[in-house]
């Protein structure tokens, strides 16, 4: 196996270095490479097939190695000590990352994923969600679901509503299709609340962008853009109205 780290603090690279070696095999070989343009030739020339790439570089960042090299058939696990902005783009769009001071148990965890993530075809797809979240405010956010097939990838202004079950969710899109993610409803409602997204009722979470009309009761239902109608519990009725106080006059 080649495993690549991209870092430019010693002591990480030391670090990381220890905590890699009981995890694995003695064939495997290790290169690390210091700077933007070592990072750049470095991967393109080794191919590695784990990547453990740090997001702050010498006045660069991972995101410009990415956006430089040729070769990303890797899988890939980000190192970090804050930038917590990439941390949340990170989640948007299922890529691995570590926080430091790196822990054993963490990087026991991302190694064995990133192995099964070998195979992977979807990396570039998953690296188009990060960049989205990375953009300037204004542009079109992205999110990569976990389906039980894979990934797959969509607008977030285009996600109509999340319905759960169980620990699974239902997501529903302005195009008309169902998907089945493999994530609760709790862990789309964190991610996606700041994007105008509601937790109307304990099985839903609705985009508010798509609420057409809202129908007075004990707790009231709304009419969504896709024509169907979620019950508003009593008790989210008032912080649901004002949460769609843009649209209030016409609801």
């Amino acid at each position: 196996m080649r495993i690549a780290i991209v870092d430019d603090e010693q002591h990480c690279v030391d670090r990381l270095m220890s905590l890699l070696e009981p995890e694995i095999s003695s064939g495997s070989s290790v290169h690390v490479f210091k700077t933007f343009t070592e990072a750049v030739v470095g991967i393109d020339t080794l191919q590695p097939e784990i990547l453990f790439l740090d997001v702050q570089l010498h006045g660069k960042t991972g995101f410009d190695v990415l956006q430089h090299i040729s070769f990303k058939g890797f899988s890939l696990i980000f190192t970090t000590a804050y930038e917590q902005y990439a941390v949340h783009a990170f989640k948007f769009s299922a890529l691995d990352y570590l926080l430091k001071p790196l822990r054993r148990v963490d990087l026991s965890s991302a190694l064995e994923q990133a192995k099964k993530r070998m195979e992977e075809k979807q990396f570039t797809e998953k690296l188009k969600v990060l960049f989205s979240h990375l953009s300037p405010a204004g542009k079109s956010k992205r999110i990569s679901i976990a389906t039980m097939e894979g990934y797959i990838f969509l607008e977030i202004n285009r996600v109509i509503r999340c319905q759960a079950d169980v620990n699974y969710t239902y997501i529903y899109t302005l195009d008309g299709d169902k998907y089945t993610a493999s994530k609760t409803l709790k862990y789309f409602e964190d991610l996606l609340t700041e994007y105008n997204f509601f937790r109307v009722h304990n099985s839903h979470l609705i985009n508010l962008e798509h609420v057409c009309k809202y129908n007075k009761g004990k707790g009231g239902y709304i009419t969504l853009s896709d024509h169907s109608k979620i019950e508003v519990s009593t008790r989210r009725r008032d912080a649901f109205l004002q949460a769609c106080r843009i649209l209030h006059a016409d609801l």
